[in-house]
């Protein structure tokens, strides 16, 4: 059976406000999140992903209050990350309405922290967010990043991917940091090398422009793609991009 390809609004959150930047850097105002959630829930958005980009940064929690007010207005699954450092964030995060939860920073600084909130909860409710940016000295070619990007690893992105997936998570959210804001479309070498090593579903981020660049995304190897300040901006919307989805070809809801 074919699963239908996922279009994935993501909301950037910092200080309660969207924001969205290039690369990681210059973020800036792109709107209140509740209203944009509903938006795109009302476009015929498949998911939406609510990541708080500085809660790791400044050592906090995410807000939990910000989630419970999106999870009221939308009726499809939402995903947080962002300051999750233990099983019981993941439990109160789930009580606020979310249905997955993202980590990133925090499983690469303690790995058994995956495996701790697969046990509890199952594969499904755990996003590894892998924020990725190309270095030549890795294996790969790339390596994951801390801290929304700020801090270099010298893990091996592809390595890192296939231990937490043996740990327990239970989906990839894959997000270029050279290709992120740029619209020049998303990493397609990226995307590939991480469906050959992967047994879980693959979530393209970074670099959406236009609406040719989501169907090659697909074609790489992702079930699903994620974008954001094309959506904030009003240059496309969740229709639009399902349209040419189908258009060439790809299932979609």
């Amino acid at each position: 059976m074919t699963v239908a390809v996922r279009v994935i609004p993501c909301l950037d959150v910092a200080a309660g406000r969207v924001v969205k930047g290039v690369n990681f850097l210059n973020l800036r105002d792109a709107g209140d999140p509740i209203e944009l959630a509903r938006k795109y829930y009302e476009q015929g958005a498949d998911e939406i992903t609510f990541l708080d980009v500085t809660a790791t940064v400044d050592d906090r929690a995410t807000m939990y209050d910000v989630v419970a007010a999106t999870a009221e207005q939308v009726f499809i699954p939402l995903t947080v990350g962002g300051g999750v450092r233990h099983p019981d964030d993941v439990a109160r995060l789930l009580a606020s309405g979310a249905d997955k939860v993202g980590v990133n920073s925090a499983a690469i600084a303690r790995p058994d922290l995956i495996g701790e909130i697969a046990d509890r909860f199952g594969a499904q409710v755990l996003v590894l967010s892998l924020d990725i940016t190309r270095e030549a000295s890795a294996p790969s070619g790339f390596v994951v990043t801390t801290h929304g990007g700020r801090t270099k690893t010298a893990l091996d992105a592809l390595e890192w991917a296939q231990n937490a997936i043996t740990r327990g998570a239970g989906e990839l959210l894959v997000n270029s940091i050279d290709a992120d804001g740029t619209k020049a479309g998303f990493d397609l070498e990226l995307i590939a090398a991480m469906r050959a090593i992967s047994s879980v579903p693959v979530i393209a981020s970074g670099g959406a422009g236009a609406l040719a660049h989501f169907a090659p995304a697909i074609a790489a190897g992702a079930d699903a793609v994620l974008a954001a300040s094309v959506f904030h901006n009003g240059e496309l919307t969740v229709a639009d991009v399902k349209g040419a989805l189908a258009e060439s070809g790809v299932l979609v809801r």
